[in-house]
Formats: C-alpha cells, structure tokens, sequence
C-alpha cells in the first residue's frame, strides 16, 4: 500500500506518517500541489491523502489534473472547510470521500483502507489447504463441503487469508474489516478468530496466535 500525503502543516503531516506507516502502510509525504502533481505523473500509487489548501496549485486542481490523465487512483480529501458546497466540488473533480479538519486518526486509516479495498481487484477464488473462498458468491468450502460464517467471520477470514503468512494485529483486523464509524472490540476479534478455528479445523491450515504480535493463518505440517 503506497500512499502520497499531500499536507502543508508539518506537525500533521509527521502524525500522520507515524500512524500510516504504524499500519504497514508505505509513504510519501509532499507539502504543495506542484510537487504532488508532479510525483503522481511518475510514481505509481495505490491512495492519495490530499489537503485542499496548498502552496502552489490546490488540492482541486491536483484531482483535476489528476482525473484529466485518466487516473483512477482513489483520493481522500482533508480539508477544514466544512460547507456542503466546498465538499461537493471536490467530490464532483473526483475524489471519492472527504474527512474535515480536526479528524480521529482511527477514522482517516479506516477510510483509507476501506478505498483501497474498493479499488483494489479481488481473485474470484482464494485458497490455502482445503479452504477456497468465493469472493463473488460469498461462500466458503472445506475440501468441497460449504461451511456456514456469520457475516464478521467471512471478512475476518477473507482478510486473514489475503494476508496468509503474514502476522496482522487484532487492530490492522478492525481497521480492514469494517467501514468508518463502526466499531468492533478487540476481544471480538478474539471471539471470531476462535469461532473460525473450529470451523477451517479440518482445512489442512491454523490461524496461529503471535504473542504480542497478533495472528497468522497458515497450512499446517503434514
């Protein structure tokens, strides 16, 4: 996940590194609209995290630009103006979701995450062992015989499984699963995971407990 963070303000710019790259994320951070017009006709990114007050041109006229070339990388704007009208122009250029100054860092990583996941193009089948997940008829098999999962438990599964071999912390599982302003408990996490377990027992894989770190699904040794 290669995000560009367009900000002027340098003490919000650093805060928002720390939390970005804290969730795995890798990123870039520029401080005007020339430079971030620029980097984005030659670096390839996954999301923009754009201010609409800069030096040089505006954050309206880097999604202009933006959209004018043709891409469709997904852009969150931070802006402290609160009108409907100033919100609805940027929007209309092409952003595709806006969060006003002052703003909770958990919402702005979880509006973020959830555009990408919107842009990001999902395989049709995922397997590890004997589990394969459709993810357009949202139907999950053991070596062929369907299981039954609540809709929390597929996307816990769905995410852990894009993440196979990889630990994700209970908070990276939150933040992934769940649009803004929803909120699930960290021992939730803990209770889903369990109830998981006993469903994909016989899948030939384990979602292993990484003390101190989170979790991690994985095929278990033959």
């Amino acid at each position: 996940m290669h995000i560009l963070l367009v900000e002027d303000d340098s003490v919000l710019a650093d805060g928002i590194l720390r939390i970005f790259k804290g969730h795995g994320m890798v990123v870039d951070v520029v401080k005007n609209g020339n430079d971030a017009d620029a980097l984005l006709q030659r670096t390839e990114i996954s999301a923009v995290v754009l201010d609409i007050g800069l030096p040089g041109i505006d954050g309206f006229e880097v999604i202009r630009r933006l959209r004018a070339r043709g891409s469709q990388v997904p852009v969150l704007l931070l802006t402290a103006r609160d009108s409907v009208q100033d919100r609805v122009y940027g929007l209309e250029l092409g952003a595709d979701d806006y969060l006003v100054k002052p703003f909770a860092t958990q919402e702005l990583v979880a509006r973020v995450r959830a555009l990408l996941r919107r842009s990001a193009p999902q395989p049709l089948e995922m397997h590890l062992g004997g589990l394969s997940l459709n993810t357009s008829s949202r139907r999950a098999k053991i070596n062929g015989k369907a299981i039954e999962l609540s809709v929390r438990e597929w996307a816990v599964l769905e995410y852990l499984l894009q993440q196979a071999s990889r630990v994700v912390s209970r908070q990276q599982i939150i933040d992934a699963i769940l649009p803004w302003g929803a909120e699930l408990t960290l021992n939730a996490v803990e209770v889903y995971i369990s109830r998981i377990r006993l469903k994909i027992a016989d899948a030939g894989i384990e979602i292993r407990t990484i003390r101190g770190f989170g979790y991690m699904l994985e095929k278990t040794e033959p």
